[in-house]
């Protein structure tokens, strides 16, 4: 309903050693996606996986919409299962897109879930169209799950075939694949989105996008999956295959850190809310301001808030009380009624804004429509002055890599000057976090190509998420 940047897609995976069938099985991935929420509302799904027999169920909705305890029981007892929660970055959102994703080929089953985005992705599916493959999604998780059942038909185990594909395969990706008897891991050579494992007390291994899903379970974190490896989960051991390590720079996408993971995460060891904290002391120093209180928008604005009150002396408070009952798919019922949206969702308390010069800290601007709806709210519950300050630099170009920014035509920082934004939101002062600043974030190399053009792979061809859509059209 925004117009921030939206979530990517978190993945979620369990595996038994033992696979020895546990009836709680589905109930320990719903908690792990709903504990994932926030990365995608727009569709999710779980595959349960009972000695190779997969049931699966997945609709459009959030988790608490899409199941409920008798289609948690339905899914039945197993020893391995994934889940998927989904904001389309490519194809449309319907039911058929939805995460995970089920092939049944002549040398087994196998499911799919996926963050990210295949820059390549069309190239790969048009060859495998020209070949015979046939396609019933948009997405390009289909591409990666037919990349590799394709290499599975001439390769011993499952994982030499997912080893395989990944050579073909270029963008960003985090991976878990399902077998009949195995789970396995994959993130991309840069590391691009997070991907993490845990074990439990019964020894029933984790794996997910974010720390944060583990702790949700009872599992203890164990450590990162590395850009480029597999990691292998089987009956008999847990295996590390690093063949596509070391073999490009590492480049997490920096707005992990800034907006996308919840800030009780750690990513590649480093705390989220570490990083927002970082990031409004920077700010606080580069755009200092005289105010008379520090808030922050909810959620991912309130961690760099903190810091910028910390860093500069002014006072932080509450300014917003946040809706907790309306997700992020909220849709107004009317058109008319978008104005009234940000109320819905925010809503202003007085007594700390009223006679006040505010400092305001939000993760960024990507139109400046909802920004300014946001200022109106202050400005109506009498707030002398706005100053709006931002914990990311400004947005200039597409993302390519499983973040809904895909074109430059609707950033407003590329058609005004910081002054003109300002103006046009309604702000007394604005100020962005600076390029440098940003990359001090957390330690070690990242994406930055959204603020900087920099991508880490070859520039990618411009591409809307409707790309396979259009492609079905065209023919």
């Amino acid at each position: 309903m925004f117009d921030n940047i939206h979530e990517e897609c978190g993945v979620f995976g369990v595996f038994n050693p033992q696979l020895n069938n546990d009836e709680n099985i589905a109930s320990t991935v719903y908690y792990g996606l709903y504990s994932l929420q926030h990365r995608g509302q727009e569709g999710c799904g779980i595959v349960v996986n009972d000695d190779g027999v997969f049931s699966s169920y997945k609709d459009i909705g959030l988790v608490s919409e899409v199941f409920d305890k008798n289609t948690l029981k339905e899914l039945g007892a197993g020893a391995i299962a994934i889940g998927h929660v989904r904001y389309s970055t490519t194809g449309g959102n319907n039911r058929t897109n939805v995460q995970p994703i089920e092939v049944h080929h002549i040398k087994g089953s196998l499911a799919i879930a996926h963050n990210g985005n295949l820059t390549n992705a069309l190239k790969l599916r048009e060859d495998m169209e020209l070949t015979g493959s046939i396609f019933h999604t948009t997405s390009d998780t289909e591409t990666i799950a037919y990349t590799i059942v394709k290499e599975r038909l001439t390769t011993p185990s499952i994982e030499s075939a997912v080893e395989v594909a990944l050579h073909k395969m270029e963008g960003a990706y985090s991976l878990l694949v399902m077998s009949a008897t195995k789970l396995i891991a994959a993130r991309d050579k840069r590391g691009m989105r997070p991907l993490c494992y845990g074990i439990k007390d019964d020894g029933t291994y984790i794996v997910a996008s974010e720390s944060c899903a583990l702790s949700a379970v009872g599992a203890k974190f164990v450590r990162d999956i590395l850009p480029g490896e597999i990691v292998v989960f089987s009956k008999d051991n847990i295996q590390s295959i690093t063949t596509h390590c070391n073999r490009a720079e590492k480049a997490l996408c920096i707005f992990e850190y800034i907006y996308f993971a919840r800030s009780d995460s750690k990513i590649d060891g480093e705390s989220v809310h570490e990083s927002r904290l970082k990031a409004g002391h920077f700010l606080a120093k580069s755009h200092p301001v005289d105010a008379d209180i520090v808030i922050g928008v909810p959620d991912s604005g309130l961690d760099a808030a903190l810091g910028y009150a910390e860093e500069s002396g002014i006072p932080y408070g509450i300014g917003f009380v946040k809706n907790k009952y309306i997700g992020r798919t909220f849709i107004a019922p009317e058109q008319s009624a978008r104005e009234n949206q940000v109320r819905i969702k925010l809503s202003p308390i007085e007594s700390t804004i009223k006679g006040k010069r505010v400092v305001m800290i939000d993760d960024s601007i990507v139109r400046g429509t909802t920004s300014a709806r946001i200022v109106k709210l202050l400005r109506e519950a009498g707030a002398k002055e706005v100053h709006m300050r931002i914990s990311a630099p400004p947005f200039l170009n597409p993302c390519y890599y499983g973040t809904d920014v895909d074109t430059k035509e609707n950033l407003i920082a590329n058609n005004h000057s910081i002054e003109e934004i300002a103006e046009i939101i309604g702000v007394d002062s604005l100020g962005y976090l600076n390029l440098e600043d940003a990359k001090k974030l957390a330690e070690g190399s990242h994406c930055l190509a959204c603020f900087d053009g920099n991508y880490p792979t070859s520039t990618p061809v411009v591409q809307t998420k409707y790309r396979f859509e259009t492609k079905l059209s065209e023919k």
